[in-house]
């Protein structure tokens, strides 16, 4: 099976109150982009790596590489004005025909075992998506008032989604829309089943101050 992963790195600082992009933030040594990197790499060091950044931020990316001496082999790319836009612009790089995955690039603490799932489980069912379970009770909101919901019928969504190569590319050839929250929502308009796998608790997107003291055990 080829594999091919697009790592989506368009974020800021703004949230996490920081004077860089929260992908460029040091943990343990380097930038959370790069520890994100090396997950896919140590599950397959011949995977195709293709990193979308904005523009204004791949010469600080370099620098980075030169900085924080990172190796792995990856293409950069441009983003675009939304993440259907740059996950397009991902794919245009992407030579591998086999099984593509796409991940955000402040998500450091996903692990093998459920990289291993998403890809072979992609290469037999088209489109999967990781997920974890709610923990928390949840209410439904409707203006002042509220009401409980079953959790059990709702999951947490994670990414890599994965999706067989053909199946990704056919759908990104549609117009935006900006129901568009992600790429199953993609691949679900243009007629595709999603199948939901086992995600794992600690594959967080990184989003807060709070985040990177969550995550820093595990990296």
């Amino acid at each position: 099976m080829e594999k091919a992963v697009i790592i989506v790195a368009g974020g800021s600082g703004t949230r996490m109150g920081a004077d860089r992009p929260k992908q460029f933030l040091e943990v343990r040594g380097k930038p959370i982009l790069a520890h994100t990197m090396e997950r896919f790499y140590q599950y397959d060091s011949s995977m195709e790596m293709v990193l979308v950044l904005p523009k204004d931020q791949i010469k600080i990316w370099e620098a980075y590489c030169q900085k924080y001496n990172i190796t792995i082999p990856h293409k950069i790319t441009t983003g675009g004005e939304s993440r259907f836009h740059s996950v397009s612009n991902g794919l245009k790089m992407i030579e591998s025909r086999g099984v593509v995955g796409v991940h955000d690039g402040v998500r450091p603490c996903v692990s093998l075992d459920t990289l291993k799932r998403c890809f072979e489980e992609a290469e037999k069912e088209g489109a999967v998506v990781p997920v974890v379970p709610l923990v928390d009770s949840i209410r439904e909101k409707d203006g002042e008032t509220s009401k409980a919901v079953d959790r059990s019928k709702y999951a947490l969504v994670q990414t890599p989604q994965t999706f067989q190569w053909e199946i990704l590319s056919k759908a990104y050839q549609q117009s935006f829309d900006p129901l568009f929250t992600d790429d199953a929502s993609v691949v679900e308009a243009d007629g595709k089943k999603i199948k939901l796998i086992d995600g794992n608790r600690e594959n967080l997107k990184v989003t807060t101050p709070e985040d990177l003291k969550w995550i820093t055990p595990f990296l």
